[in-house]
């Protein structure tokens, strides 16, 4: 038997700049299920993406969904991309089996946590206060923007595509004492300890940076950010609090867990040679 994808509308060009197409899978010309691919409107044109995949019930467990996603990579080949990426839900485990044997790797997770009503209490001594508009400027300078590109780089994204990512990220970011973000400071009796950089979404609050100052790592102050960021979160009225994690990173990844994060997302990825 031969599966094959069958386009169902013509290449589709969004103004975002992206390009998708619908197809169906056919094994010797019945349809048995439907995929979706395009490309990424964060990395660019050389990214491609597996929207959604889909392979009828009675036609499961055949090798149908692997067959396809292989031939969604001669697709994307064909688009010039070079990286193709997943999005796949971290209760579908048969998914992430799936697209692990066909040589995806965990890129990075999305985790989230359901706040209580009572904001927690920092440890005794420790205080969030405003950044002033010198660290501000401080802190997202050049060197924070050249290590957000490390985080890409280093994880497989093609350089070009991970510098026009930050370039957006960067022309997209809110300016000091923007509305629904809370830059904050972290201090313990005076001593500064690290930084938080917390946006408050329509839906829910969500946690764009944490760093703890490189003299005071290794002593707990990371927890102690998170705890502002759930104050923040819960003050300003949300009872979600999201967040991104790097996979790789397990520190921050254990350090989530015990705070009661659970996984919501596993974006992998795979070069295209």
């Amino acid at each position: 038997m031969t599966t094959t994808l069958r386009p169902t509308e013509p290449l589709q060009h969004a103004a975002d700049g992206t390009r998708s197409r619908h197809y169906q899978v056919c094994v010797n010309s019945r349809p048995v299920g439907t995929l979706h691919l395009g490309t990424s409107p964060a990395l660019g044109d050389s990214v491609a993406r597996v929207l959604d995949l889909r392979v009828d019930e009675r036609d499961r467990r055949r090798g149908r969904g692997t067959v396809a996603a292989l031939a969604a990579e001669e697709v994307a080949r064909g688009w010039g991309c070079r990286v193709i990426e997943i999005a796949v839900p971290a209760d579908a485990g048969a998914a992430l089996r799936l697209v692990e044997a066909l040589g995806y790797l965990p890129r990075n997770r999305g985790m989230h946590k359901h706040l209580p009503d009572t904001p927690p209490v920092l440890p005794e001594g420790s205080r969030g206060r405003p950044m002033t508009d010198a660290e501000w400027r401080a802190h997202f300078g050049p060197e924070h923007w050249e290590a957000y590109t490390r985080s890409w780089t280093g994880r497989g994204v093609p350089e070009a595509a991970a510098r026009a990512k930050v370039r957006r990220d960067r022309e997209a970011a809110p300016g000091f004492g923007a509305k629904n973000v809370r830059f904050s400071v972290l201090e313990h009796q005076g001593t500064r300890l690290g930084t938080l950089y917390l946006g408050l979404r329509e839906q829910e609050a969500f946690v764009y940076d944490v760093q703890v100052d490189p003299a005071h790592r290794g002593h707990g102050h990371g927890r102690t950010l998170m705890l502002l960021a759930e104050r923040q979160a819960i003050e300003a009225g949300h009872r979600t609090l999201a967040l991104n994690v790097f996979a790789g990173n397990t520190p921050a990844e254990r350090l989530y867990t015990s705070l009661g994060y659970e996984h919501t997302v596993c974006v992998l990825q795979k070069p295209l040679l």
